[in-house]
Protein backbone atom coordinates (compact mmCIF):
# COMPACT_ATOMS: atom_id res chain seq x y z
CA UNK A 1 0.00 0.00 0.00
CA UNK A 2 1.23 3.66 -0.92
CA UNK A 3 -0.54 6.44 0.06
CA UNK A 4 1.11 9.94 -0.71
CA UNK A 5 0.81 12.06 2.17
CA UNK A 6 2.26 14.76 0.36
CA UNK A 7 0.90 18.17 2.11
CA UNK A 8 2.98 16.74 5.38
CA UNK A 9 6.10 15.46 3.58
CA UNK A 10 6.46 17.65 0.39
CA UNK A 11 6.67 20.76 2.96
CA UNK A 12 9.36 18.58 4.99
CA UNK A 13 11.75 17.63 2.87
CA UNK A 14 10.34 18.80 -0.67
CA UNK A 15 12.53 19.57 -3.75
CA UNK A 16 11.16 22.94 -4.67
CA UNK A 17 10.93 25.63 -1.69
CA UNK A 18 8.41 26.71 -0.43
CA UNK A 19 8.04 30.57 1.30
CA UNK A 20 7.97 29.85 4.98
CA UNK A 21 7.22 31.40 8.57
CA UNK A 22 9.34 29.58 10.85
CA UNK A 23 9.94 32.66 13.73
CA UNK A 24 10.61 30.97 17.41
CA UNK A 25 9.33 34.05 18.76
CA UNK A 26 5.63 32.85 19.86
CA UNK A 27 6.82 29.74 21.05
CA UNK A 28 6.24 27.08 22.61
CA UNK A 29 3.21 26.16 20.98
CA UNK A 30 0.41 23.77 22.30
CA UNK A 31 -2.03 22.18 20.44
CA UNK A 32 -4.90 19.50 21.60
CA UNK A 33 -6.48 17.19 19.88
CA UNK A 34 -8.93 13.84 19.92
CA UNK A 35 -6.72 11.42 17.94
CA UNK A 36 -9.25 8.58 16.40
CA UNK A 37 -7.24 5.72 14.81
CA UNK A 38 -8.89 5.03 11.84
CA UNK A 39 -6.58 2.10 10.74
CA UNK A 40 -7.94 -1.99 10.14
CA UNK A 41 -6.04 -2.78 13.13
CA UNK A 42 -7.65 -1.28 15.79
CA UNK A 43 -10.91 -3.25 17.10
CA UNK A 44 -12.65 0.02 16.56
CA UNK A 45 -12.30 3.67 16.36
CA UNK A 46 -12.08 5.70 19.46
CA UNK A 47 -10.60 9.07 20.77
CA UNK A 48 -8.03 9.99 22.86
CA UNK A 49 -6.59 12.88 23.82
CA UNK A 50 -3.55 13.73 21.86
CA UNK A 51 -0.85 17.30 23.17
CA UNK A 52 1.90 18.39 21.12
CA UNK A 53 3.87 21.04 22.18
CA UNK A 54 6.57 23.12 19.79
CA UNK A 55 9.37 24.44 21.13
CA UNK A 56 11.19 25.98 17.90
CA UNK A 57 10.83 25.80 13.94
CA UNK A 58 12.95 23.29 12.69
CA UNK A 59 15.27 25.81 10.51
CA UNK A 60 15.70 25.63 6.56
CA UNK A 61 19.24 24.12 6.69
CA UNK A 62 17.92 21.42 8.81
CA UNK A 63 15.17 20.78 6.12
CA UNK A 64 17.22 20.86 3.41
CA UNK A 65 19.82 18.57 5.30
CA UNK A 66 17.21 15.85 5.53
CA UNK A 67 15.83 16.08 2.28
CA UNK A 68 19.59 15.38 0.50
CA UNK A 69 20.31 12.86 3.07
CA UNK A 70 17.23 10.86 1.91
CA UNK A 71 17.48 11.47 -2.05
CA UNK A 72 21.23 10.33 -1.82
CA UNK A 73 21.12 7.58 1.31
CA UNK A 74 17.59 6.28 1.56
CA UNK A 75 15.41 5.73 5.01
CA UNK A 76 17.91 4.57 6.94
CA UNK A 77 20.29 7.54 7.06
CA UNK A 78 16.98 9.71 7.20
CA UNK A 79 16.13 8.00 10.55
CA UNK A 80 19.46 8.37 11.71
CA UNK A 81 19.79 11.96 10.71
CA UNK A 82 16.38 12.85 11.84
CA UNK A 83 17.27 11.31 15.57
CA UNK A 84 20.38 13.13 15.68
CA UNK A 85 18.90 16.27 15.42
CA UNK A 86 17.74 18.48 18.69
CA UNK A 87 14.62 18.19 20.42
CA UNK A 88 11.59 20.89 19.22
CA UNK A 89 9.09 19.93 20.93
CA UNK A 90 7.24 16.75 21.74
CA UNK A 91 3.69 14.71 21.52
CA UNK A 92 1.78 13.10 24.82
CA UNK A 93 -1.48 11.22 25.15
CA UNK A 94 -2.57 10.91 28.69
CA UNK A 95 -1.00 8.59 31.16
CA UNK A 96 1.89 7.82 28.85
CA UNK A 97 5.32 9.13 28.63
CA UNK A 98 5.99 12.33 26.34
CA UNK A 99 7.89 11.75 23.19
CA UNK A 100 10.17 13.80 21.54
CA UNK A 101 9.62 15.73 18.00
CA UNK A 102 12.71 16.34 16.27
CA UNK A 103 11.19 18.07 13.08
CA UNK A 104 8.59 20.92 13.04
CA UNK A 105 7.49 23.16 10.05
CA UNK A 106 5.10 25.16 9.26
CA UNK A 107 3.74 26.67 5.29
CA UNK A 108 1.75 29.90 5.48
CA UNK A 109 -1.83 28.88 4.23
CA UNK A 110 -4.01 31.81 2.36
CA UNK A 111 -6.88 31.95 4.58
CA UNK A 112 -4.82 33.20 7.35
CA UNK A 113 -4.34 29.90 8.68
CA UNK A 114 -1.02 27.54 8.58
CA UNK A 115 -0.11 23.32 8.01
CA UNK A 116 2.32 22.39 10.71
CA UNK A 117 4.42 19.36 10.03
CA UNK A 118 5.78 17.37 12.35
CA UNK A 119 8.06 14.36 12.46
CA UNK A 120 10.21 11.94 14.87
CA UNK A 121 11.03 8.42 14.77
CA UNK A 122 8.83 6.10 15.93
CA UNK A 123 8.93 4.68 19.81
CA UNK A 124 10.04 0.61 19.80
CA UNK A 125 10.09 -1.68 22.23
CA UNK A 126 12.25 -3.74 23.49
CA UNK A 127 10.11 -6.81 22.52
CA UNK A 128 10.17 -5.58 18.92
CA UNK A 129 13.65 -4.28 18.63
CA UNK A 130 15.00 -7.78 19.78
CA UNK A 131 11.96 -10.02 17.57
CA UNK A 132 12.02 -7.46 14.27
CA UNK A 133 8.83 -8.22 13.09
CA UNK A 134 7.30 -6.09 9.40
CA UNK A 135 6.74 -2.95 12.16
CA UNK A 136 10.15 -2.22 12.20
CA UNK A 137 10.75 -1.48 9.23
CA UNK A 138 7.46 1.17 9.81
CA UNK A 139 9.95 3.59 11.75
CA UNK A 140 8.69 7.27 11.00
CA UNK A 141 5.58 9.17 12.81
CA UNK A 142 4.64 11.78 10.86
CA UNK A 143 1.83 14.71 12.18
CA UNK A 144 0.52 17.40 9.63
CA UNK A 145 -2.55 19.77 11.08
CA UNK A 146 -4.26 21.82 9.35
CA UNK A 147 -5.41 25.20 11.28
CA UNK A 148 -7.27 28.77 10.68
CA UNK A 149 -5.61 31.94 12.09
CA UNK A 150 -7.03 30.65 15.81
CA UNK A 151 -5.29 27.66 15.37
CA UNK A 152 -8.10 25.52 15.48
CA UNK A 153 -8.18 22.88 13.06
CA UNK A 154 -7.55 19.25 11.97
CA UNK A 155 -5.06 16.79 11.40
CA UNK A 156 -3.60 13.50 10.11
CA UNK A 157 -0.73 11.46 11.81
CA UNK A 158 1.00 8.59 10.64
CA UNK A 159 2.68 6.60 13.20
CA UNK A 160 3.82 3.90 11.68
CA UNK A 161 5.13 4.73 8.16
CA UNK A 162 7.97 3.99 5.42
CA UNK A 163 9.12 6.83 3.89
CA UNK A 164 10.32 6.79 -0.19
CA UNK A 165 10.98 8.92 -3.18
CA UNK A 166 8.36 8.68 -5.69
CA UNK A 167 9.65 8.60 -9.52
CA UNK A 168 8.05 11.72 -9.86
CA UNK A 169 10.11 13.24 -7.34
CA UNK A 170 7.31 13.16 -4.54
CA UNK A 171 8.57 11.95 -1.13
CA UNK A 172 5.95 8.56 -0.30
CA UNK A 173 4.29 7.30 2.98
CA UNK A 174 4.10 3.36 2.74
CA UNK A 175 1.66 3.17 5.99
CA UNK A 176 1.65 -0.28 7.75
CA UNK A 177 -1.60 0.78 8.63
CA UNK A 178 -4.42 1.15 6.31
CA UNK A 179 -5.75 4.49 7.08
CA UNK A 180 -3.56 7.20 9.23
CA UNK A 181 -4.94 8.64 12.63
CA UNK A 182 -7.53 11.16 12.56
CA UNK A 183 -6.76 14.45 14.80
CA UNK A 184 -10.05 16.00 15.27
CA UNK A 185 -10.86 19.20 17.12
CA UNK A 186 -7.22 20.66 16.98
CA UNK A 187 -7.01 23.88 19.03
CA UNK A 188 -4.49 25.73 21.21
CA UNK A 189 -3.85 24.92 24.75
CA UNK A 190 -3.01 28.14 26.68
Amino acid sequence: MRQIFAGAILAAVATVAVPTAQSNMSLPEKFTSFAVDMSNTAPRATATPFDMTIDRWSTDAERDRLRNILKEKGQEALLKALQSLPTVGYINTPGSLRYDLHYARQRPGGDGGRTIMLATDRPVSGWEAFHQPRTIDYPFTLIQLQVDRDGKGIGKASIATKITEGKDGTIELENFSSEPVMLNDVHPLK
